[in-house]
């Protein structure tokens, strides 16, 4: 990326009432991200949503200051990024309508298997959470996944360390920027961890550890995966928002049962209850519901469309054709097609049996 552009990613990600949404709908609309902020503010305020409010924080001159210092420190110190319109941004959060604009990642990281899982609980993990976290792991190294997970204290590190142990690439999902370490405790497993996968973080180089920040955090964790695993949980807990954000995002939720008694199984058990996800007793069953079978043939099914496609038509088929489900603003983006010609124009695409809609303003071919 261009430096002009990526400081202008920085800008945007740097104005408080701009979230990751906005964010997108801007870049999309102007078609630049440089351009946005070489916009007239009248311009800028005929599209939907953004208002005087935000029309001032975009252009707030403390933020050019503040975007100038990361992008020198991101420079200097060489972070590697990725863009949410480029090649190498996590398939899996393309479909995630709040995804991060931009994410900073350290280690070697690499996403292209798609057998990717997120592991996450509590962090007062009692030896039966322990226990099982180190077997299901265990159980489910010879299908080589990813394992995601937020580097925090139970659940989380016992994890990633399974990971390391059975030679998976494992990922965390830091609440903070690169130049904190929580908890500090943890600072032990940094090189492991970079060294079999790596960290991911939306969050700025000095950026504390806030409470507010796990909670975005949590979206990450839940939207980068296949499916996303509870391994215990207190009634209320961050792992049960994880869990409520995967469900959101239409994406396979787990949660290991456990006593009646134990306070921290009573999310699990819950989550369960509450049909909010599939019961988990061991590597099989993650196996069976996500299609991970070794033995089972792969079907190909090529499609013929026996319909004549105009233009626009075949830009769209073709890019959901290579590259699966995709957001709207994405479409118009990458196939050139202004926002207010392409509802019609994939309302269009539905009638004649071609595409079909998703929930998150997502799309895909039938």
């Amino acid at each position: 990326m261009e430096e002009e552009n990526l400081l202008a990613v920085l800008r945007l990600q740097k104005s408080k009432a701009i979230g990751d949404i906005l964010a997108k709908k801007l870049i999309v609309t102007v078609g630049d991200v440089a351009q946005i902020f070489k916009e007239k503010s009248a311009t800028l305020q005929k599209i939907n949503g953004i208002g005087s409010h935000a029309i001032k924080h975009l252009f707030d001159t403390e933020n050019i200051l503040k975007a100038k210092q990361e992008l020198a420190y991101i420079k200097k110190n060489k972070i590697q990024y990725s863009y949410f319109l480029d090649d190498d941004y996590p398939y899996n959060l393309h479909n995630c309508i709040d995804s991060p604009i931009l994410l900073f990642k350290d280690g070697n990281i690499n996403l292209k298997n798609d057998k990717i899982i997120s592991i996450v609980g509590t962090r007062n993990m009692s030896s039966y959470g322990r226990d099982f976290c180190n077997k299901l792991i265990e159980d489910l190294a010879e299908y080589n996944p990813i394992i995601i997970s937020g580097f925090a204290y139970g659940v989380d590190i016992c994890a990633h360390k399974a990971a390391v142990k059975n030679k998976l690439q494992t990922i965390a999902v830091l609440a903070h920027g690169f130049e904190q370490i929580y908890p500090k405790v943890h600072k032990k497993h940094i090189n492991e961890v970079n060294e079999n996968g790596g960290f991911l973080t939306e969050f700025w180089s000095e950026e504390a550890p806030l409470r507010e920040n796990f909670l975005k955090r949590n979206r990450i964790v839940a939207g980068i995966s296949k499916a996303t695993i509870i391994v215990e949980s207190a009634a209320k807990g961050g792992s049960l928002v994880t869990a409520d954000i995967a469900n959101s995002y239409d994406k396979d939720v787990f949660a290991v049962p456990g006593r009646t008694t134990d306070i921290y199984s009573k999310g699990c058990n819950n989550l369960i209850k509450n049909n909010q996800a599939n019961l988990l007793t061991s590597a099989k069953d993650i196996v069976k519901m996500l299609n991970w079978d070794l033995n089972e043939k792969s079907k190909i099914i090529q499609k013929q469309l026996f319909v004549e496609l105009n233009e626009n038509e075949q830009k769209i088929y073709d890019l959901l054709h290579e590259k699966g489900q995709q957001l709207l603003d994405v479409i118009s983006l990458e196939c050139n097609i202004p926002m207010y010609q392409l509802s019609a124009i994939l309302l269009q695409m539905e009638l004649k049996g071609i595409t079909k809609p998703l929930p998150g303003k997502m799309f895909e071919l039938i």
